[in-house]
Order: structure tokens, then sequence, then C-alpha cells
């Protein structure tokens, strides 16, 4: 799971910017937005990169917070 649609609201980015920043199709951003698909990982780096924050705020831990 990712945070992409969280981060994108706070900054008020749109996804259409970020598919044409990451040289994707809208769709594939909004599937990857909408948790349907999983960007590869290398794409994850780049997203972080545009989108200026550590890749790390981008990923939902699979670690129960105690």
């Amino acid at each position: 799971m990712n945070r992409i649609k969280e981060v994108l609201e706070q900054k008020g980015i749109k996804q259409t910017w970020l598919a044409e920043q990451l040289g994707k199709s809208y769709n594939m951003v909004n599937a990857y937005v909408q948790n349907r698909q999983q960007p590869r990982l290398e794409t994850l780096m780049d997203i972080a990169k545009i989108l200026d924050v550590d890749v790390k705020e981008l990923i939902i831990s699979n670690k129960e917070k105690n």
C-alpha cells in the first residue's frame, strides 16, 4: 500500500501533473494513487524525488505501531 494520494493532496498536486513529470499515462498514475497497482521501486523513488519527499513518506508500513 502507498500514500501517494495523501501526499498529492497535502501538496495540492494533481495526478495529471505527476503523470506528465513521470512520463506515464494518467491511467497508470491513477492506478498507483488508488492502490490498484503498486509502482516499481524505481518509479516510487522517482515519485518521491518529483514530490520532494522521502520515499518512506510514500509507503504504508506493514509493521504494527506500538
